[in-house]
């Protein structure tokens, strides 16, 4: 079955009320790959009666009060994608679709929908249960943050949506311990891995400046996000406070990461892999040909880059899955009445970081990054467990082919000295689909820094080489898809043409291939964005702001060669 999206849904379940209604800013897709479906499952196992509201129209009542008034609490997600990102283009112009709704139709979503759905449930049920916020727009938007589209440093989201309780990070456990402490009558306030508002800091939690001296001094702005991050990095985090006005924003020490046994299980759960039939009259939901049969190994990154936002939300460590775990998913696809023997994708935001872990038991809390300025001794980057699962999924009954379509990171390739080249022969010989993606970003050393990347010239030479030595033997015809990024803070039109240079001939292009940098909130880039300054050093950093001079960033690199 599906989660229950409508009245007739519950009534057949003999619900008489739901425990929990969810709220969504995309089209609700029964599948481990969608946040929305993924919390509602997990408290579903846990035997509590959820609903999901999936993009409710906001001009009335209809739609966020089909299911009636839940008795626990609302969960609120713009989606699997903050809604500005969602609706907006890098030059701040509307996209034209949305891959998350029915029919791709773009405005479905509204604009900080964190709030507008939030205000449309306090506006149909007064005195209501507790909303709480999730999902990534709520994530790397719970403290004091810049924000690109209204060129502005905004409120913790906690305080602008009126909310109750903004659950951070993978909310898995931060729900379940949220749900249970509701249905007992107890504090939710006390639940590791959420934010509240309180009228003062609780005494045990790290001060950072407050919201006004960060809104107006790039100086206390900096500081803020440094004591931010570093209390994401502690071995030991304590949480922080930060005033606003006469209140007061509380972060609980965030909850421990799934184990992978729990990750194990949180995949496994019953899911449809459709689009709830509700959808069906607005069109195809075109994320599902991308998600529907991809498997997801394993969660986390420990690229550390500077403009994403993985770190911040996910965490820096990777938790794999086992490999029985993939297997028995893969399994259930190859019974699904759409499955053509094709698994679209085996990774996940990095994919040949699965089953790499640090040596160091539970690393260094933070104080260097794995992969810069060069990969950490303890780091185990060996793709001897990635190589055993895909040849296992290649020797499943029904799988024609597994696909890897994730990007991966060439530098782990060259550091594996033992697995790297065996992992690249399979990877050209049976799990592309014509081309491999890898990001660069650049190839400009002082941008690279600033991107939080390793320089790495010889790496990527080298790998360019082993991909077309091994392209060669195997009489494979492969291209490299380099994903690269214009307008970066440091970049200038001078480092576009040299990046040009650098890949040449290698360069495939397709579109979407160079991205302009959009600066998304609490991110390392979006702080030398806003601030102008590389904390590290202190020294000015040149941040190109005119859109038209951020999009001849692009053409440089997408023609070759600079415009006149």
């Amino acid at each position: 079955m599906f989660i229950p999206a409508t009245k007739e849904e519950m009534d057949a379940l003999g619900w008489d009320r739901p425990d929990v209604v969810l709220v969504s800013g995309d089209a609700y897709i029964d599948s481990p790959l969608a946040g929305a479906a993924v919390i509602g499952r997990v408290l579903l196992d846990a035997g509590y009666r959820v609903g999901i509201i999936p993009q409710p129209r906001t001009e009335g009542p209809e739609d966020i009060g089909k299911l009636g008034e839940p008795r626990l609490f609302w969960g609120v997600t713009a989606g699997s994608v903050d809604s500005m990102v969602s609706n907006y283009n890098a030059d701040r112009s509307r996209r034209r679709h949305d891959d998350f709704t029915p029919g791709g139709a773009a405005g479905k979503r509204p604009d900080r929908a964190s709030i507008v759905y939030t205000n449309l449930i306090r506006r149909h049920f007064r005195n209501t249960v507790p909303v709480v916020l999730g999902g990534i727009e709520a994530s790397l938007r719970r403290i004091a943050h810049y924000d690109y589209w209204d060129n502005a440093v905004r409120r913790s989201l906690l305080f602008d949506a009126k909310a109750d309780l903004l659950v951070y990070g993978m909310g898995e456990l931060a729900v379940l311990a949220l749900a249970g402490a509701l249905s007992r009558g107890e504090d939710p306030r006390d639940v590791p891995g959420i934010c509240y508002i309180a009228g003062e800091a609780p005494p045990d939690r790290t001060v950072i400046p407050p919201f006004e001296e960060a809104r107006d001094d790039p100086g206390k702005f900096t500081e803020m996000f440094l004591a931010f991050c570093g209390e994401n990095g502690s071995r030991s985090p304590a949480g922080i406070a930060q005033r606003h006005g006469d209140r007061w924003l509380v972060q609980n020490p965030p909850q421990r990461p799934l184990t992978p046994e729990e990750l194990d299980r949180v995949h496994l759960l019953p899911y449809r892999l459709e689009a709830h039939p509700s959808h069906r009259a607005g069109g195809k939901v075109t994320a599902l040909d991308t998600i529907r049969f991809s498997l997801a190994t394993h969660r986390g990154c420990f690229g550390g880059c500077n403009f994403c936002s993985i770190a911040v939300h996910q965490g820096n460590a990777v938790i794999s899955r086992s490999e029985e775990s993939v297997m028995e998913e893969a399994r259930r696809m190859t019974s699904h009445p759409r499955f053509r023997g094709i698994i679209a994708d085996v990774g996940g935001a990095t994919a040949n970081m699965y089953g790499m872990e640090c040596g160091a038991g539970k690393g260094c809390g933070g104080r260097r990054r794995c992969l810069t300025p060069g990969p950490c001794t303890s780091l185990g980057a060996s793709h001897e467990r990635y190589l055993k699962l895909l040849g296992r999924l290649r020797d499943l009954p029904g799988v024609r082919k597994a696909f890897v379509t994730s990007g991966i990171r060439f530098d782990l390739v060259m550091q594996d000295g033992e697995y790297g080249r065996r992992f690249m022969e399979e990877l050209l010989r049976h799990h592309l689909s014509g081309q491999l993606r890898i990001a660069p970003e650049h190839t400009v050393g002082r941008v690279l820094r600033l991107m939080g990347k390793p320089e790495g010239e010889d790496d990527l030479a080298g790998f360019i080489g082993l991909f077309n030595e091994l392209n060669r033997k195997l009489g494979t015809r492969h291209r490299l898809a380099f994903y690269c990024m214009a307008a970066h803070p440091g970049c200038t039109e001078e480092d576009m043409g040299r990046l040009a240079r650098d890949l040449g001939g290698a360069a495939l292009r397709i579109p979407g291939q160079v991205q302009i940098f959009t600066p998304t909130p609490s991110t390392w880039s979006t702080l030398l964005y806003h601030t102008g300054m590389d904390p590290k050093t202190g020294e000015p950093v040149f941040v190109e702001r005119d859109m038209g001079k951020k999009t001849r960033q692009k053409r440089i690199f997408s023609s070759g060669r600079r415009p006149r």
